[in-house]
């Protein structure tokens, strides 16, 4: 375009103010924002740093990812539990470890119904849960039934040791991929928790009626922690249901001779406490298999694995 036609178009623009040949007002000249700027060989607007038109359809900032702090405060609190009980074996203290993998063992039980009643569930919630659980109920009962016992045996006792802590990582990944597929009702193999119990009451028993440090020059005894923990180990992978309690639902009311019974229980437990313990979870870890032979004998269905989540007696048992 020729300086000539510029020069006319500028003063047309007069009552605005005579801008340069490669300025335009805007079509409101009331309005008294910069001007905006023409290429001279384009129609297309140079977009100054500071315009602030573009601030107003700029994309919103994306919200920063976060975790919930209630559950997981347990959850940390269980991994806790698992790396105190092995640090006490470490230092010949196995009274504490079996402390801190039984409080391990509550606050396991309480950060996924604490999450569940916040509603504060999420996936980053479920690894951290397994993850803890592998240290508290696989990795510490392995080493510290080592430390007291399996240590004497030689490659015998750390072979069983890393037996029993293979299998509580293969329970925990078959669990976590079969949560669709499986009957609430049941567990499929011994829970993690109730073997590492199984082992670490073993240990208190012991440790508490007999007042040993460890057992690693008592051939017997040393057999039969070996063996606790092998059965345990293998209990924790057998396709066997165990009950799981989770139909028991807390909010419906009860009669009063429920409550009753639970307080004598509590008293009872506390006359000695390592020996009920033990005994307690030596029956539910035999459970499973008085489940698995009354099914068989009545020919149901004995594996907690469903085959279709369809069929008119499993509805509703898998969510």
């Amino acid at each position: 375009m020729s300086p000539f036609l510029w020069v006319r178009h500028a003063r047309r623009l007069r009552p605005c103010g005579i801008l340069g040949a490669h300025e335009f007002l805007s079509d409101d000249c009331g309005d008294r924002r910069a001007p905006k700027r023409f290429a001279m060989n384009e129609l297309t607007p140079l977009h100054d740093e500071d315009d602030g038109d573009d601030d107003v359809h700029a994309a919103p900032r994306p919200r920063r990812k976060g975790v919930y702090i209630l559950p997981n405060l347990f959850t940390l609190a269980a991994l806790f539990g698992g790396f105190y009980a092995i640090v006490m074996a470490m230092n010949g203290r196995y009274e504490q470890s079996c402390y801190g993998v039984f409080c391990a063992m509550v606050l396991d039980s309480l950060d996924g119904r604490v999450a569940r009643m916040t509603n504060t569930q999420s996936a980053f919630g479920a690894e951290m849960d397994s993850l803890s659980d592998m240290v508290s109920f696989g990795a510490a009962p392995a080493l510290i039934v080592y430390e007291w016992a399996l240590k004497g045996l030689g490659k015998a006792g750390w072979g069983i040791a890393f037996f029993y802590c293979a299998c509580a990582a293969l329970r925990l990944a078959r669990f976590n991929t079969n949560l669709a597929v499986v009957d609430k009702r049941y567990f499929q193999g011994l829970p993690s928790p109730a073997a590492a119990a199984l082992v670490v009451s073993f240990i208190w028993v012991v440790v508490d009626s007999q007042g040993y440090s460890d057992v690693n020059g008592d051939s017997v005894l040393a057999w039969a922690a070996a063996a606790t923990t092998f059965y345990a180990g293998v209990t924790m992978v057998v396709n066997v249901p165990f009950y799981s309690f989770k139909d028991l639902s807390l909010k419906r009311s009860v009669p009063f001779i429920v409550i009753v019974l639970i307080a004598l229980a509590i008293g009872i437990i506390t006359l000695y406490p390592p020996r009920i313990f033990f005994a307690i979870f030596c029956l539910y870890a035999l459970s499973g298999y008085l489940v698995y032979a009354y099914k068989r004998a009545k020919g149901k269905p004995v594996s907690a694995i469903a085959l279709s989540t369809d069929e008119p007696d499993e509805v509703g048992l898998h969510r």
